[in-house]
């Protein structure tokens, strides 16, 4: 009995570990985009001052928005042992509306951007900042790649007993690098297997006509 009760308490100590080494690398992983997005939507900005004030100051709001949804976020993922960082999903959504706002005119009207969740989902218990790095890489090894641009859809809809999040694009595809070895599509594995073990999964396949879906389930 106390070789099982030993066992056992190292096996928690063991999986207690591994969540906060996934929560550090994501806390790592985000202090190294956050701040290149914060330069370059201030940049975008001050020449928008210039050239088109009522736009600037659209733009300087939304960014207020996201920076007030997404700073309380990144603490409580870090911090919160209790339930791995777990927050509802209308808290995510926050983040995500002004982000797209704000990158709608940095590519200068080249992305269109449809959000599609059904009121009674937003309640939903959602791992935070898992949406918005899919949003982004989507973002950036999609539809950036494109000199035309293209459109994102995010979609949720529930089963029986899943939630499924769907993050489309019509960008280049695989072909130009969103095959799901970066860092930030690893670490939601990663913190998917933490949270749930084998009851939730990161999908890609290939979007129609173009460009990359995102599963998760």
């Amino acid at each position: 009995a106390e070789v099982k009760a030993a066992q056992a308490t190292e096996t928690a100590e063991a999986e207690s570990l591994k969540r906060q080494v996934v929560e550090a690398r994501m806390a790592a992983m985000q202090a190294q985009v956050e701040p290149h997005f914060l330069f370059n939507t201030l940049a975008s900005i001050d020449h928008l001052i210039e050239t088109d004030p009522a736009r600037a100051s659209q733009m300087q709001k939304n960014l207020i928005a996201l920076l007030r949804a997404s700073m309380p976020t990144m603490r409580e993922a870090t911090s919160d042992g209790a339930n791995g960082g777990v927050r509802d999903l209308s808290r995510e959504l926050q983040v995500i509306r002004p982000y797209l706002e704000i990158l709608k005119v940095r590519m200068e009207e080249r992305l269109n951007a449809h959000i599609e969740v059904p009121d009674g989902l937003l309640s939903a218990e959602f791992p935070p900042m898992m949406l918005q790095t899919l949003v982004e890489n989507a973002i950036k090894h999609g539809l950036e790649q494109k000199a035309d641009g293209g459109s994102i859809s995010v979609s949720l809809q529930v089963g029986t007993d899943r939630l499924r999040l769907d993050v489309a694009d019509t960008g280049g595809g695989f072909s130009t690098a969103a095959s799901g070895t970066g860092i930030g599509l690893a670490n939601i594995r990663e913190r998917l297997e933490t949270l749930y073990g084998d009851q939730a999964s990161l999908a890609l396949e290939a979007n129609q006509p173009s460009g990359v879906r995102a599963i998760l389930t």
